[in-house]
């Protein structure tokens, strides 16, 4: 790319996007989990398992728009890790019959890698962009008039000889994605047509989806396999399908290349994933509470310590599952271990675990 004391000051469009073509190609990210996981994502709402209400609303939002002939509105999806998000951009530019681009938030550094990326995209696309909330504040002052009036401001040059180029955009659907919706600033929230948080899956609808997963890989399973797989995946489809390979694993070395139920746990058992879904560091964390310091309450610190993981890994990763279980608690004098916890380990539930934690206020 040209030093920017190099550049021509009155470029046109068209030589601005040949000389920063390298930073769209860059900044456009393939969907690269694996040929796998690519066969397993849904192509339209229909194969879409789960999710009633988002599937109902947003269809009848891409069928407006297709029925008229235009691009979609603006969508913002949000969620933990693994729920379908992406595929759903994927989807959504399936059933629109456009292109899907795809980047994130820590990918676009500056301004100018935006628009290099926005001045490609043609009439009717779709851009992903996840992890929307890490964009950058001065990318993300750019974004706001390329999505409400399809303008795109371009600085070029420093100092008293700057100068401000406007594109022209085609129309466009965004597509935002987001693990942290609080980490959103208004501004960039309200200019989204459609906002939708996704919710984790049922355990009937995780079956299905390993059930279709199974038979996009070639995978003989029972309907009992894929039951034993969906109630230990956490409630999410990329568990799902990643305990499936693990137990396809073991079924072709260890079984008769079949996954039935007795195959599903055993092969999870070897992979460390209990009946409930934790695997060996969730448990290690429950036994430290529960033996160490006699299930709590003890603080952060003092916890991540005895698993030997920062205190961002435990708080951030390990922590809201267990909490989303009943299993652990956090209070205002640090973490509690529930009774529920106790007798997952096994162990005899003390009386005081039972009871709820002290709760100091202003008026005691």
């Amino acid at each position: 790319m040209p030093r920017d004391e190099l550049l021509d000051p009155n470029p046109t469009p068209e030589e601005w996007r040949s000389s920063h073509g390298d930073v769209a190609q860059d900044a456009e990210i393939a969907l690269r989990s694996g040929g796998d996981e690519r066969g397993l994502r849904p192509r339209s709402l229909e194969e879409f398992v789960g999710q009633r209400e988002l599937k109902e609303r947003l269809g009848v939002i891409v069928e407006a728009a297709r029925g008229r002939g235009q691009a979609a509105d603006h969508l913002l999806f949000a969620g933990p890790p693994g729920l379908g998000k992406t595929t759903l951009a994927g989807i959504v530019a399936n059933e629109m019959g456009a292109h899907l681009h795809i980047t994130s938030g820590p990918a676009i550094v500056r301004a100018a890698d935006l628009a290099a990326i926005l001045t490609k995209i043609e009439s009717g696309d779709v851009l992903f962009i996840d992890e929307i909330h890490r964009l950058p504040r001065v990318v993300e002052e750019v974004l706001y008039p390329a999505m409400e009036d399809l303008q795109l401001d371009v600085l070029l040059g420093k100092g008293p000889a700057a100068r401000s180029i406007r594109f022209d955009l085609e129309p466009f659907t965004l597509v935002g994605a987001t693990t942290r919706t609080g980490l959103i600033t208004g501004p960039l929230r309200d200019r989204f047509g459609f906002n939708f948080r996704l919710d984790y899956y049922s355990p009937g609808d995780l079956e299905q989806i390993v059930l279709r997963a199974g038979e996009v890989l070639g995978i003989e399973i029972t309907n009992d396999g894929a039951a034993e797989i969906a109630a230990r995946s956490r409630g999410t489809p990329r568990i799902a399908n990643r305990l499936l390979r693990r137990v396809r694993d073991y079924a072709e070395v260890k079984g008769h290349g079949s996954v039935d139920r007795e195959a599903a746990s055993d092969g999870l058992a070897l992979f460390g994933v209990d009946e409930r879904g934790l695997d060996k560091v969730d448990r290690i964390l429950l036994s430290n509470l529960c033996e160490r310091f006699g299930g709590g309450p003890v603080g952060l610190s003092t916890l991540a310590i005895s698993v030997g993981e920062p205190t961002e890994t435990v708080e951030e990763v390990i922590e809201p599952f267990l909490i989303q279980q009943g299993l652990l608690m956090r209070t205002p004098r640090g973490r509690v271990a529930t009774a529920a916890a106790w007798q997952h380990l096994g162990l005899q539930v003390p009386v005081e675990a039972g009871e709820s934690p002290d709760v100091t206020t202003l008026f005691d």
